[in-house]
């Protein structure tokens, strides 16, 4: 099984409730770095998925339950970074505009002026 299973209710709850905590930290500290730990720490599970998946033992008895469950829990993972790279940049915007510089990327400009 996963270290991290997002597929039991209980951890995807922790999840989305650290996440939004760290958001909210983020954004009302307007410190961009505390969204891109966030962001290394998902993208360090992902890779602990990718371990684990290359680790299967082929002849273990559950190896179709324990794939299917690596696959979505590296599913859930995978928004979770989305989510995270998408705050990161919104939180560094915030920070650029209070500190009166250039923001990392100002691609997105239309969309943060929506939000």
């Amino acid at each position: 099984m996963p270290i991290i299973n997002f597929m039991e209710p209980f951890t995807l709850l922790i999840g989305v409730v650290l996440f939004i905590l760290v958001t909210y930290l983020s954004k009302k500290t307007k410190k961009s770095w505390i969204s891109a730990i966030m962001l290394f720490a998902f993208i360090a599970v992902l890779v602990s998925y990718v371990i684990q998946f290359m680790m299967l033992d082929v002849n273990a008895p559950n190896i179709k339950e324990i794939e299917l469950t690596i696959i979505r829990s590296t599913g859930v993972t995978l928004v979770f970074v989305l989510l995270s790279f998408f705050i990161y940049l919104w939180v560094d915007d915030t920070e650029a505009k209070m500190g009166k510089r250039k923001s990392i990327d100002n691609s997105l400009e239309w969309f943060w002026k929506k939000v």
